[in-house]
């Protein structure tokens, strides 16, 4: 009865809005395992999901849009090998026979809707998803993943999604709809709304799970949530301050007599100590202790570094994106990246005109690449992946010992610089390793935002990526990077530097203008298991113990 009764007392402002038939079920998150945790933090540490040479893998893609929808579908790549002879293999020489086949391997992907919600009542701005949850014996539902959800009329819902692939063996009114429909469906009933987060005032503008048992959200109302995902309950608010109005500068939306504020992005040290934050309106970026819940430090950007990446006097100077790497970060600004290190000091610029090979261009969304250990190394190697308003994904080697020099200025360049007191570049730019994508691989427009999902094959140990990118015209492209497509200073004789990689598998239209997108590879369904009708079955006698205490 005691038990009971906690349940019943639970405070009238619950942070989730749950429907009757929720309100009788306690969801709990069990604690992240370690590997689920390192999954979490970035793509820098993400861990590669081990697969065969010969199995299918099953991608689950996420993409929300301006139209309020909120689309799921899967990509099943399926490895086919076929064996060619290139020569006639002599009958008394089994070593030439064995030396003329040559095996090739071929990726095939079919896609299939799995749900599609109206899920807010205005445009979806971002979206984040949770690692998956530990297996557990005897777990009938298997392994779920949370989804997150956060748009412009200040909610934030929350769905479960089951992280297993689903059921080929479609249901009779399944089988009716398929033969009606354009793609296949594969409809998960057990995909659904948990409920809605009132924590903000404003429009969401990040969502992060640093790990399973938090959630951190930003919003245009100058805060950051920390919101615990066991009972959804409100742990901590970060406030940042509101700028002074210091002019109008171009571009600029605020109301009339109101500033430009909000919190654009933050980002987590995979420690998940420490989190930096920028902001409207500011040209710096705050360090919040998360263990204390306080302000660390402001920093404040150089401002030669922002005359060479084209944040003058007249522009915002506010940074756009931010993410940790293994011992940097980087900041996004309007066409430009800049890369600091731990000592918060400038390391290089990305997007230098002669090393991109065009104008400087708008940049949407960035995130690190981890590409393993290489011989003679004892820690892994990370590549900065940035995504761009012509449609490509650069690759970019932030090495200090791969960095690139800008070159001397001409007479003329220099005698303009005095005359109109400008800054002379001196901030060393990354170097560039591949692009994906661009008008060479048929994609024209912009890449609003892309997920890179590595894999390693369990018998050769070779680490491969696969990429789901999508932009404003509503395709969704699914690429596969080789694993020697981000090498780094190892380019063969005759090919250059910045080379096209990638190939391009499958696209999917979806007919909404996407705005954000996130995907996971599933996992296979353990033998004997079965769909359950809440995440943890099997967690709730556990739960009511520790109310008890």
């Amino acid at each position: 009865m005691a038990n009971k009764r906690k349940r019943d007392n639970a405070p009238e402002s619950a942070p989730v809005e749950k429907t009757e038939q929720q309100s009788t079920k306690k969801v709990k998150a069990p604690a992240p395992t370690k590997a689920a945790r390192a999954s979490s933090n970035s793509s820098t540490s993400a861990t590669p999901f081990k697969v065969g040479s010969t199995s299918p893998i099953t991608i689950q893609v996420v993409a929300g849009s301006y139209d309020r929808v909120l689309h799921g579908i899967t990509a099943t790549v399926t490895p086919t090998t076929t064996t060619t002879t290139t020569a006639t293999p002599s009958k008394n020489s089994k070593k030439k026979a064995a030396a003329a086949a040559e095996s090739k391997t071929s990726y095939k992907v079919s896609f299939a809707d799995t749900f599609l919600f109206n899920a807010h009542a205005s445009a979806i701005r971002c979206l984040a998803l949770s690692p998956p949850s530990a297996p557990t014996p005897g777990q009938k539902g298997g392994q779920k993943v949370l989804l997150a959800t956060g748009a412009t009329d200040e909610r934030i819902n929350i769905y479960n999604i089951s992280a297993h692939p689903p059921s080929a063996k479609a249901a009779d009114d399944q089988k009716l709809l398929n033969s009606i429909t354009p793609r296949p469906v594969l409809e998960n009933p057990k995909n659904r709304e948990l409920g809605t987060l009132l924590h903000h005032s404003s429009n969401i503008t990040r969502l992060v799970f640093p790990n399973r048992s938090k959630l951190l959200s930003a919003s245009e109302d100058s805060t950051v949530a920390v919101t615990r995902v066991r009972d959804w309950a409100l742990l901590h608010t970060f406030k940042c301050p509101i700028p002074k109005a210091q002019g109008r500068p171009s571009g600029d939306t605020a109301a009339l007599g109101a500033v430009p504020a909000g919190v654009n992005d933050f980002a987590v040290h995979p420690s998940n100590k420490i989190m930096i934050s920028v902001s409207k309106g500011e040209r710096s970026m705050r360090l919040w202790n998360l263990e204390t819940g306080k302000k660390s430090r402001v920093l404040n950007f150089p401002k030669d570094v922002l005359m060479e990446i084209g944040e003058g006097k007249h522009s915002t100077g506010e940074a756009r994106r931010i993410v940790w790497g293994e011992d940097e970060f980087a900041v996004t600004f309007d066409r430009d990246v800049l890369v600091f290190g731990m000592d918060c000091r400038p390391r290089c610029r990305v997007m230098r005109e002669d090393v991109v090979g065009t104008k400087m261009t708008k940049v949407h969304e960035i995130k690190y690449v981890s590409l393993g250990k290489e011989e003679g190394q004892e820690e892994e190697k990370h590549v900065l992946a940035v995504a761009t308003e012509d449609g490509r994904i650069l690759f970019f080697d932030t090495a200090e010992s791969e960095l690139v020099e800008p070159p001397a200025p001409k007479e003329e360049e220099e005698e303009q610089q005095h005359k109109t007191k400008l800054f002379e570049a001196k901030t060393p730019n990354a170097k560039l390793i591949a692009q994906l994508g661009g008008k060479t691989a048929g994609v024209s427009g912009r890449i609003k935002d892309f997920t890179i999902l590595p894999v390693e094959d369990e018998e050769s140990g070779k680490r491969s990526w696969f990429v789901a990118s999508a932009g404003s015209d509503g395709r969704i492209r699914i690429w596969r990077l080789e694993s020697g497509d981000l090498r780094v200073g190892k380019e063969e004789e005759g090919v250059k530097a910045g080379r096209q990689v990638g190939e391009l598998l499958g696209t999917y239209e979806t007919e909404n203008r996407i705005t954000c997108l996130g995907a996971f590879v599933m996992i296979p369904r353990p033998e004997g298991s079965v769909e359950s009708e809440y995440e943890f079955d099997s967690e709730e006698s556990e739960d009511e113990e520790s109310d008890d205490e």
